[in-house]
């Protein structure tokens, strides 16, 4: 079954559509990608979701025009994918609304009878809304793609430390600022060095405009997931109050800063980053207006800003990495792209294997895209796309609603259970 994922993340800058076959032989679901890409936002379209989002006040005839262009925007792109026999589209999420640590509710924007319409083909689509409604987090449900991914992957052979486990630094690390640890949290919370890694267990990370971190389980240890902070939400935001461009291209501004650490320490006091898991984080919380309320009184040129922000990130992920004692970390998403942050990641997460997820047959800018794409084959079979130990819902639950394509509706016949591991075959280079 062919099934086309499409996603715009929480950069809000494209959409991002990934072809995958998938094939299932008893607990094992193989998936070839067969074409991957990425469609951009019209420039007038991106600024008219941008001056939507919080902290800014819309009305509902906007939200209702974004409804539409935001839909016609991802039927365009689906039209310029190979066929498909079903489409699993997210939208854009324009709000999440979250009130004392609990998700009310969420607003994934993107109509796809826009999309069923185009391809004639049937459409999942709103697929956050489902968990949330059991009690969960709406997010990630990135998780039942990374757990079954990550049950395939082996421990490197290499020990900690070698040059392939921990590529060498081209600049010496931002130090840690100094925090003492949490009596609650032994391992350590953003701003301590806390326990080492170990190479007994998996994680996967994905680095977008939100941080989120899937942690494999062990014989005593339940898995988990959940968002750790911001990626490239505040760095983005930063970029484009200065100079108007919408990202620090190849981190080269952050590079050419430094860390200040007074900032950095006043930044990891955020209560967020102390609340326990399951958890769930968005724009509405790191936001411009955050950005200038805590970092504007430092009044730090761009390039020491970004490094501090890119520090920021680092921290607070590696801090989560030696909380769950992780050894090998497989990473995705547009912050890959970034030297410099990554470069600060490896530093602060010293010992630790960070695996490209390309290296596993996952293109690392198409993950989520992926990850849609497997939600909908889950959802087409009749099968639960959330995990409830990583969402916090009640139960697990098949996800989305259903827009039927041209003809009348068919899906397969219902499986009994979800596949235990998935294997991804090679870009076919013919179709990309």
């Amino acid at each position: 079954m062919r099934v086309l994922g499409l996603i715009s993340g929480t950069s809000h800058d494209g959409i991002d559509c990934a072809l995958v076959r998938w094939s299932a032989d008893g607990d094992l679901l193989t998936g070839v990608v067969e074409h991957t890409g990425t469609v951009p936002y019209p420039p007038g379209l991106r600024a008219a979701i941008v001056a939507a989002l919080p902290p800014n006040s819309t009305d509902m005839g906007e939200v209702c025009r974004l409804d539409t262009l935001v839909g016609q925007a991802f039927a365009e792109a689906a039209a310029g994918c190979p066929a498909a026999d079903l489409v699993c589209s997210h939208g854009q999420t324009l709000y999440h609304w979250v009130e004392e640590g609990r998700v009310r509710g969420t607003l994934q924007l993107g109509q796809p009878a826009w999309i069923a319409e185009r391809l004639g083909v049937p459409v999942v689509s709103d697929l956050r809304v489902r968990d949330v409604a059991a009690g969960g987090q709406g997010a990630p449900l990135v998780s039942a793609f990374d757990l079954p991914l990550l049950a395939g992957l082996r421990e490197p052979s290499e020990p900690q430390g070698s040059p392939e486990s921990t590529p060498t630094p081209t600049e010496p690390p931002e130090p840690t600022p100094p925090a003492p640890p949490r009596a609650a949290e032994p391992q350590g919370p953003p701003g301590s060095r806390g326990t080492a890694a170990s190479r007994g267990r998996a994680g996967a990370l994905n680095l977008g405009g939100i941080a989120n971190l899937t942690v494999a389980p062990t014989a005593g240890e339940p898995s988990l997931a959940y968002d750790t902070g911001p990626a490239s939400a505040l760095l983005d935001a930063a970029v484009l109050a200065a100079t108007g461009r919408p990202y620090d291209e190849d981190g080269r501004l952050a590079a050419a800063g430094r860390v200040h650490e007074g900032l950095l320490t006043e930044l990891l006091t955020e209560p967020y980053y102390h609340r326990p898991p399951p958890k769930t984080t968005g724009k509405e919380l790191f936001h411009a207006g955050y950005l200038e309320r805590v970092a504007g009184p430092y009044a730090l040129g761009l390039p020491d800003l970004l490094a501090t922000l890119a520090a920021l990130t680092a921290e607070t992920v590696a801090a989560e990495i030696r909380r769950h004692r992780l050894g090998t970390v497989v990473v995705s998403g547009g912050g890959v792209r970034n030297p410099a942050l990554m470069r600060a990641l490896r530093a602060r997460a010293a010992g630790v294997r960070l695996l490209p997820s390309d290296d596993l047959g996952v293109p690392s800018d198409a993950k989520e895209a992926i990850a849609f794409s497997y939600l909908g084959w889950l959802t087409a079979h009749g099968l639960p796309g959330t995990v409830p130990a990583c969402t916090g819902a009640a139960g697990s639950r098949v996800l989305g609603t259903i827009t039927p394509g041209r003809g009348p509706l068919r899906l397969p016949e219902p499986l009994g259970a979800p596949p235990r591991s998935i294997r991804m075959g090679a870009v076919d280079p013919d179709t990309v």
